[in-house]
């Protein structure tokens, strides 16, 4: 490991990785920083691309859909010194898929007219090579639409990508068939109730996408919609009562009629349910960067191995393991993920992640561990946390995740925040506030009855323009 390093990598153009880049550019003391992204344009699971027939590159879906809209609020999808317009709609203060793509695209034009973000540069191995001497990336050049390989080295790199790649599937009995015959679909691939008329339909969790596409197919769908649910809803996921969707205890197994594809879900609480047509599964997503190989600490000779098969951990494995505070790697600071953790405001949380690490790395903040063995400390202490809190609790499967920041996210961020003040005090007006005073977490809890309000506009006045043109 050399401290400072001259270059640094950023993979992935979504909000965390865009934000990422500009703070290392803006903040660091970096003689070279750039930003590699696979897809066409920047964004991440906020650009809904429209591909066609003559499309000869690989595609690499966003898990969005047509019609989505945000749960967060403008102001916490804003970046420090790049706040976000104001919306059209007065009645929806949550924005649309569209108008945070186009926030997303306008932060990140000026990078894209300089050349520092590049686009259609698929990284596809990162490898740390021995005694300090950086990190190799591989990366395939698809501007020619032939996947040009080429190998790079890079002083530091930061992994902004990782999470909508790998999304969850419930350990089901009987699931893989259904997947094998196409009628069980991840949220990933949601496009739209389309297809979906006179159906039979099963959803399968209760978080923004399974509430959101029950939504969908109520009007068009055999009614009633069946959702399955294993834990009531969190707060944050606020959704409309509604006499099409009926909620269902979770599924024990699934098994399938093969002489007419019909699906049979058989319920915990006894229950079964039969001539169901198609499952949507939405259940999330875990953070998985399988690209990132790394000398294994425990090899007393140099020896790769990828670092998600690094020490697994049987309650925590959906996590980024031996990171030190969610951000560095332990035994290699060099290495860093700015949104490895899933938080409520992720555009914030990210953007002071990012501003402490390009700290951390131009050597601003002298508050850094000398050791893996105390790096390492962090995520020992997290996942006894998660362990402690999951038995403290009588649902077992309540959020209590490594990779979920929940009810600590407010003071892991402003621990981030205050470490940078104390060194940068001028920055203090510029940055998002998480102390937690009673009146801020009230405005921040707020967003949840005006989700609500939002969705309540939005069915009442679908129904009046429906009255009116009738």
């Amino acid at each position: 490991m050399v401290l400072p390093p001259k270059s640094a990598l950023v993979i992935g153009a979504g909000p965390s990785g865009l934000v990422s880049y500009r703070n290392l550019a803006k903040y660091g003391c970096f003689e070279t920083v750039a930003l590699y992204e696979r897809r066409d344009d920047v964004g991440g699971v906020w650009y809904l691309d429209n591909p066609t027939s003559s499309t000869i590159t690989p595609r690499w879906p966003s898990p969005s859909y047509p019609g989505l809209i945000g749960n967060v609020l403008p102001e916490y999808l804003s970046f420090s010194h790049y706040p976000f317009p104001a919306l059209a709609d007065p009645h929806q203060p949550f924005p649309t898929l569209g108008e945070t793509y186009e926030f997303l695209r306008s932060f990140a034009e000026p990078y894209i007219c300089e050349g520092k973000i590049k686009l259609n540069m698929e990284v596809v191995r990162v490898e740390e090579m021995p005694d300090g001497q950086g990190w190799k990336v591989r990366t395939k050049d698809w501007n020619n639409g032939q996947g040009t390989e080429v190998d790079e080295i890079w002083d530091a790199v930061v992994v902004a990508v990782g999470w909508y790649d790998h999304p969850v599937w419930p350990n089901t009995p009987g699931l893989d068939i259904l997947r094998e015959h196409g009628l069980a679909t991840h949220a990933n691939s949601y496009r739209g109730p389309q297809g979906n008329e006179g159906k039979q339909v099963l959803v399968v969790g209760n978080a923004n996408s399974g509430n959101d596409i029950a939504a969908h197919l109520a009007p068009i769908a055999k009614t009633p919609v069946y959702q399955s649910i294993r834990r009531p809803a969190f707060p944050g996921f606020p959704s409309l009562p509604d006499a099409r969707i009926r909620s269902i205890a979770p599924v024990a197994q699934y098994s399938l009629t093969p002489s007419n594809n019909k699906i049979t879900a058989h319920l915990q609480d006894g229950t079964t349910l039969t001539d169901i047509d198609t499952i949507y599964i939405a259940t999330g997503y875990k953070p998985h960067p399988d690209f990132i190989h790394v000398l294994d600490p425990t090899s007393p000779t140099p020896h790769i191995t990828r670092l998600v098969d690094q020490n697994p951990h049987p309650d925590t494995s959906h996590r980024v393991p031996s990171l030190h505070r969610h951000i560095l790697y332990a035994y290699n600071p060099t290495l860093a993920f700015i949104g490895s953790p899933m938080s409520f405001t992720p555009f914030t949380v990210n953007d002071i992640s990012s501003l402490w690490l390009t700290y951390i790395w131009s050597l601003s903040i002298p508050l850094l561990p000398s050791s893996p063995s105390k790096l390492l400390e962090f995520e020992t202490e997290r996942i006894k946390a998660i362990e402690t809190r999951r038995k403290e609790t009588n649902n077992p499967s309540a959020l209590f995740a490594y990779s979920v920041l929940g009810a600590s996210e407010e003071s892991y961020a402003e621990s981030l925040r205050k470490e940078i003040i104390d060194i940068h005090p001028e920055l203090e007006e510029y940055l998002p506030k998480w102390a937690p005073e009673e009146e801020r977490k009230k405005h921040r809890e707020m967003m949840y009855p005006r989700k609500y309000d939002a969705l309540l506009y939005a069915r009442d006045h679908q129904k009046k323009v429906v009255v009116e043109a009738a």
